[in-house]
């Protein structure tokens, strides 16, 4: 007869939890009201350094660490003609197939140069197939003010270092540009 007791404190949680207030999100219709965490897991998105360079170096760190298979990274090499990262070379070709990715964030633990994060935005479902794998023009950072779009050159007096030590801005290439 020792279990009687726990056996009705169990009914009794049960039976007390029907009476609560159910929390229902309107998603569609309201979906401002209950905005993610900071902290969340949302959409990829590939960061660019204050001029306009790519942060992507193309070294598929985030692809071997992906357990999903998901991410695809083809590097290329800089020329002096057409330079889209600082350094030696950068991700010509990037692609992430939302329709496995599992969004545990293990590829941007993997990134040497920060170059991919993860934004907060979660409606990711379409129509397509197709349209789930999104490629390099998909997650690059939009240009904000004082960037150029790559390839171009680093910014005069300045080398992959300061790129990486993150002491370069988009003013200075700007200002330095207009000489």
């Amino acid at each position: 007869m020792p279990e009687l007791p726990q056996i009705i404190r169990g009914f009794g949680v049960t039976f007390l939890s029907m009476f609560k207030k159910v929390t229902t999100e309107q998603y569609p219709e309201e979906r401002d009201k209950y905005p993610p965490k900071p902290r969340f897991h949302g959409r990829h998105q590939l960061n660019r350094h204050p001029d306009g360079l790519e942060k992507c170096i193309g070294c598929e760190l985030c692809a071997w660490a992906c357990p999903a298979d998901a991410i695809y990274v083809e590097g290329a090499d800089n020329t002096e003609e057409e330079r889209f990262s600082p350094g030696e070379r950068y991700g010509r070709v990037y692609q992430i197939n939302y329709l496995r990715c599992i969004l545990c964030g293990l590829c941007i633990e993997a990134c040497p140069t920060r170059a991919l994060t993860m934004t907060n935005e979660y409606e990711l479902a379409d129509n397509s197939r197709a349209s789930l794998i999104f490629t390099k023009e998909d997650l690059l950072a939009p240009l904000l003010a004082g960037m150029t779009e790559a390839p171009h050159d680093m910014a005069p007096g300045t080398t992959a270092q300061d790129y990486y030590e993150g002491t370069v801005t988009g003013h200075i290439h700007a200002e330095k540009t207009d000489d």
